[in-house]
């Protein structure tokens, strides 16, 4: 089983990456599991054609222990299985407690052994690491660790402290860096700057997507741009990226050749 996590500045288009990537990864046939770790709960939305799904902390506030695992685990779009971790109501409690909560009833009912997935894709806000944010990488949830940023400034400065978080835990034989995705936003010297970041914590650039307004397009329906624009060129960077993914997973640490 592959167990990823992938952190961004939110607003990057994070979520939007990695439900394409979920659809591209199901496509070839593989088991796929999106957790969505950000209390805004939108992580899959793409993936049930914008309806919300019950998120693991609502259940559990609602029926406690008696909560089922399919209650938690939703059929979204191409077949990927979603998860919702949710948060507290807001100014009410600690935003990484769903993550901490989410993954706790996962592991109690025994998720990953009930559905097989082949890969698990932890998608979660990284303008913090902190306490549940930096759960996926701790507690060994996670074996590789993705970064999505663009060329902008606040984008490469919360990448840089992700990166820094995860070196820390993968010196206890946690996650580790598995590279750095460009998403780009056409900013000056977007390409040279994060090549800088990718350099300066010791990781390379995995895959670049194109700035493309199908993105745009899709998310304004609430659909992916696989499902919506399977035969157009940025579905297929999507596969592309995909592959260039599972390609980092194989390899050992996130140095440059």
């Amino acid at each position: 089983m592959i167990k990823m996590a992938v952190y961004g500045k939110g607003g990057i288009g994070k979520s939007t990456t990695v439900s394409n990537l979920s659809v591209a990864f199901a496509r070839r046939g593989m088991t796929v599991m999106q957790i969505g770790c950000d209390p805004k709960a939108d992580s899959t939305i793409c993936l049930h054609g914008g309806k919300p799904i019950a998120t693991v902390l609502d259940l559990l506030r609602q029926k406690n222990k008696q909560v089922s695992l399919e209650e938690m685990v939703t059929r979204g779009y191409a077949g990927v299985l979603c998860v919702e971790a949710g948060g507290p109501t807001p100014g009410t409690g600690c935003a990484g407690r769903g993550i901490i909560a989410a993954l706790e009833a996962l592991t109690e009912k025994k998720a990953f052994e009930v559905y097989h997935p082949d890969i698990v894709i932890y998608d979660v806000l990284g303008d913090v690491v902190c306490g549940g944010f930096a759960m996926p990488i701790r507690e060994g949830f996670a074996k590789k660790v993705f970064v999505i940023t663009s060329g902008e400034n606040m984008a490469i400065h919360a990448a840089a402290n992700i990166a820094a978080a995860v070196e820390h835990f993968a010196d206890r034989g946690y996650a580790e860096l598995g590279g750095i995705i460009l998403n780009r936003r056409n900013v000056a010297r977007e390409e040279e700057k994060v090549e800088e970041l990718a350099q300066d914590v010791h990781s390379r650039i995995v895959g670049r997507l194109p700035f493309s307004e199908l993105v745009q397009q899709a998310d304004e329906q609430e659909k992916t741009v696989l499902e919506l624009f399977p035969d157009s060129d940025m579905a297929r960077e999507y596969e592309k990226l995909a592959q260039q993914v599972l390609t980092a997973v194989s390899q050992k640490g996130g140095n440059q050749p």
